[in-house]
């Protein structure tokens, strides 16, 4: 049976992607899928690209959800749609050989480490047209994969690619409670976006509903990745803390 694995934020963390990639022994026909924020603040965006890269070649389907800091990058070159499935963005012209570091950066000005800016392009195409959702079924339910969270109560297809990338807590709401905290199903949410020491999980009706899986890698923590139709947890230790 081929497995569905969901790995959370990789924020640069080259070394680690491919320690865990070596860990979950990935065949033909698994898919790996990814919370977005790839690139940025960690030391070694090219090694995760190329690690991404490199599952096709072992008949291993890459499937990934952008980030805040992919769409900031994005639109910074008038790439980024609205579209959920990504089908409105735009594509990088042949005419773009390089990108510095100053274009490079994401969210909050947040550094890309370590690119020249010839290999700049490579990332921003890597990222052209990639939704903001993936979904698929889950045992009579689905699975959603979304960056940071879904507003409980409303339909995916009038969510904005903002709420998706960013939600966190709902100030609306007295206490200003996770989304998740409130979220009861049925679907399985899995997100990243939102770092926490354990993976950030919700059961209602009997059921895992949301499952949170950054576990703040680039920060020192772990990278986690879970599968879907074994219900497996993967952790790795960080070799390091690369930021504060």
């Amino acid at each position: 049976m081929s497995r569905t694995w969901v790995v959370g934020d990789l924020h640069g963390c080259g070394e680690e992607l491919a320690a865990l990639l070596e860990r979950l022994e990935l065949r033909a026909g698994d898919r790996f899928l990814s919370c977005g924020d790839l690139f940025h603040r960690g030391p070694d965006p090219l090694g995760v690209v190329e690690l991404l890269q490199g599952l096709s070649g072992r008949g291993v389907e890459l499937g990934l959800v952008l980030g805040n800091h992919e769409r900031v990058l994005l639109q910074r070159f008038g790439l980024a749609g609205e579209a959920l499935d990504g089908s409105d963005g735009g594509r990088l012209g042949p005419e773009v050989e390089e990108i510095g570091p100053e274009d490079l950066r994401g969210d909050g000005r947040t550094p890309m480490e370590n690119v020249p800016p010839a290999r700049g392009p490579e990332l921003l195409r890597f990222l052209e047209k990639r939704p903001y959702v993936l979904h698929g079924p889950l045992g009579g339910r689905h699975w959603i994969l979304v960056h940071a969270g879904i507003v409980p109560g409303l339909p995916l297809e009038r969510t904005r690619p903002a709420q998706l990338l960013r939600l966190r807590r709902l100030r609306e709401l007295p206490g200003a409670p996770y989304w998740y905290e409130i979220y009861e199903g049925p679907n399985l949410v899995l997100f990243g976006h939102t770092p926490s020491e354990v993976p950030r999980t919700r059961h209602a009706g009997g059921h895992l509903v949301a499952l949170g899986l950054d576990t703040g890698c680039v920060y020192g923590g772990r990278l986690s990745a879970w599968c879907l139709e074994e219900e497996e947890l993967v952790q790795v230790e960080a070799s390091r803390a690369w930021v504060s």
